[in-house]
């Protein structure tokens, strides 16, 4: 983030919505992001439709605390074992993932004022910043219960990379973000959740329950619009999902899948299927 930007974005106008999220963009500290997020949207909705969206941009790159330091996804430590460090160290993992859902959200609030977009739109991720930001506060709450805070321990970039190279085509940002990273979330924390309650871990437990059954309608989110998006361009959505996905996302989805969750947030199995490593042996 150059020291121009900043100085330009300083001082906001804060009658428009994307002024807020970009404000949320532009501040480092995870507590902050995620405080702001709450406030902008209490704005938006005590507005009741009155409010301004703004043509504030959004930085290429949201504003991040110094810590914790950034790995390749190959170089990550594994997370096993059952003392307070080891639970951490996957909570942290988690929360991590929670700040760039964070910026994700307000990104999206920002950056695609182009596409002339209903307002229930921003309706559903203001909801989905609101939301991002009370699992980040769950998450460090749990953390520093165990006596740990956000940077203690190494992360990874993957989420923001994908946002980097989707940044200038709506539908690959709702393809890949929410529809491929945000679901991944929906396979691997029911397993999550099963290793904590082995471990007798029922305050962890408890977070991670509300964090899947919100972030099943994060991707119902995506799903709605990435339709909307194909609906509105006469194109198949599922075929189109699949080239988007082909086109924007490395690799092949892995499995297992959480079907049920999945199909709840109204992604069926011929959209991801095909796409994964089991599909193309079939």
């Amino acid at each position: 983030m150059s020291t121009l930007y900043m100085r330009r974005h300083r001082h906001f106008n804060m009658t428009t919505l994307s002024a807020l999220a970009v404000e949320i963009l532009s501040t480092s500290a995870g507590s902050e992001k995620a405080r702001l997020s709450h406030e902008a949207a209490e704005k938006w909705r005590g507005s009741q439709g009155t409010m301004a969206l703004g043509t504030e941009g959004p930085p290429d790159r949201p504003v991040r605390p110094a810590r914790p330091v950034l790995l390749p996804p190959n170089e990550m430590p594994r997370r096993r074992g059952q003392s307070a460090e080891a639970r951490a160290t996957l909570l942290h993992a988690v929360l991590h993932i929670e700040l760039n859902a964070i910026d994700l959200a307000w990104d999206m609030v920002a950056r695609f004022g182009d596409q002339k977009l209903p307002s229930s739109f921003y309706d559903d991720w203001v909801r989905v910043g609101d939301e991002e930001a009370k699992h980040y506060e769950m998450l460090s709450q749990r953390l520093a219960k165990l006596g740990y805070e956000y940077g203690d321990f190494p992360a990874h970039d993957g989420l923001w990379e994908a946002a980097q190279s989707t940044s200038s085509d709506f539908a690959a940002r709702l393809a890949v973000v929410p529809m491929v990273l945000e679901a991944r979330g929906l396979d691997v924390t029911p397993g999550m959740i099963a290793r904590f309650a082995k471990m007798g871990d029922q305050e962890s437990v408890n977070v991670l329950n509300v964090i899947l059954k919100e972030e099943i309608g994060h991707v119902a989110i995506g799903n709605r619009w990435f339709q909307y998006y194909c609906k509105n361009h006469g194109l198949n959505a599922r075929d189109h999902w699949q080239l988007m996905v082909g086109k924007f996302f490395k690799g092949l989805l892995k499995p297992p899948f959480n079907e049920t969750a999945r199909e709840e947030a109204g992604v069926p199995p011929d959209y991801y299927l095909p796409l994964s490593a089991g599909g193309l042996k079939k």
